[in-house]
């Protein structure tokens, strides 16, 4: 005789009652595992039968590549672009602001620009939009230049543009950046400042 066979004769015991437990969970693993089969074709008939009769009839295979980054909407008020051989940005009633990094702004600035670090991921600061705009008004200036990196985008730009939102009248950004007034033949500036 088989020993599995006899062992398996060894638990069933003639004439013994089974105990509802036993009853209860005879074959509840195949019951569940015949329930997930029978869930799984009814969910994947739910879904083509959505996807077939829905009103914008939605593609089983994209038509074109979705969108990941979606553009935010950007808060910026105007301004307006100057050339970097533009007479205006030697005149004393502009005041000028360096947009780039800290180590860039005390390697070279352009007529001693205050310098204010713009960041992409974090917009400047209330405290620092104030104090530019209390040293524009203790300068009297008339127009506020702000130049960049020269990049694309322009950090210059960008910080015109957060400048200008914020209640600074009068904002323009020099096209090209600090690239290009470093090349005019009369750029003031050239030594490390503190």
């Amino acid at each position: 005789m088989d020993t599995a066979a006899s062992q398996d004769a060894s638990h069933e015991k003639p004439g013994q009652p089974r105990s509802w437990l036993a009853v209860l969970f005879d074959g509840f693993g195949t019951a569940l595992r015949d329930a997930a089969i029978v869930s799984a074709v009814f969910a994947a008939i739910g879904v083509l039968v959505v996807l077939c009769f829905h009103p914008e009839g939605i593609p089983f295979i994209a038509e074109e590549a979705y969108e990941i980054l979606v553009p935010c909407p950007e808060p910026g008020g105007e301004v307006t672009a100057l050339g970097a051989s533009d007479p205006a940005l030697m005149e004393p009633t502009t005041f000028v602001v360096d947009a780039r990094s800290e180590q860039a702004c005390a390697q070279w600035r352009f007529r001693e620009a205050m310098c204010v670090t713009y960041d992409y991921l974090d917009p400047t600061p209330d405290e620092v939009v104030m104090d530019v705009a209390r040293r524009i008004a203790a300068s009297r200036a008339q127009r506020v230049a702000v130049y960049g990196d020269g990049d694309d985008p322009d950090t210059g730009e960008q910080l015109g543009k957060e400048l200008s939102y914020k209640g600074i009248k009068n904002v323009c950004f020099v096209k090209g950046g600090a690239p290009a007034l470093r090349a005019r033949p009369d750029a003031p500036g050239g030594e490390a400042r503190p």
